[in-house]
């Protein structure tokens, strides 16, 4: 099996400061977002116009999008879902009960900064994708559309290790 690498990131950053449990994303934009980003692989296609401006057309049809991003709050060293994080994975569970999506099997990945052991930091990692897998569980999403892996502190998205930026939950759209 293959994880789509097609930037089907759904970026949850996992040290927000918003206070409200309002979500930032609303299903209806993650389901665009995702139905929208579908690698279905190469096609074909006709374009009317010069060499120069079929060229054009066919680089802004492959521009790649880099992901969507959730905010979502875990204590220092935890993997409890707070208000915010619940209230951003109700819309991402509406999303995948959407018809638009119903096919679509993900892959949730946990990360970490370099606080603590490497061992510490890859069960860490497994905790929050399982603590997330387990909400859109409980949230009426079929057990097997949810794959929950941790990552550690493997592809950081910050240069500095120990960034917050780095602890994360990353959702790829799974395709075979």
């Amino acid at each position: 099996m293959q994880w789509s690498s097609s930037a089907f990131v759904l970026a949850v950053v996992l040290f927000s400061t918003h206070a409200s449990a309002d979500p930032v994303q609303k299903s209806e934009d993650i389901v665009k977002f995702f139905a929208g980003a579908a690698d279905l692989g190469k096609s074909r296609g006709i374009c009317v116009g010069s060499a120069e401006e079929c060229k054009s057309k066919s680089n802004d049809a492959s521009a790649v999008k880099t992901g969507l991003d959730m905010l979502i709050n875990f204590g220092l060293d935890s993997a409890e879902l707070d208000a915010t994080a619940r209230a951003e994975l109700d819309e991402f569970a509406k999303a995948l009960k959407d018809n638009r999506l119903s096919t679509f099997s993900f892959v949730v990945e946990g990360y970490t900064d370099a606080t603590g052991t490497v061992h510490h930091n890859e069960g860490l990692s497994q905790r929050r994708a399982k603590s997330v897998a387990a909400f859109l569980t409980a949230s009426g999403i079929e057990p097997d559309r949810i794959n929950a892996v941790g990552m550690g502190e493997k592809n950081p998205r910050s240069s500095n290790p120990y960034d917050p930026l780095n602890r994360r939950v990353e959702m790829r759209i799974k395709t075979q």
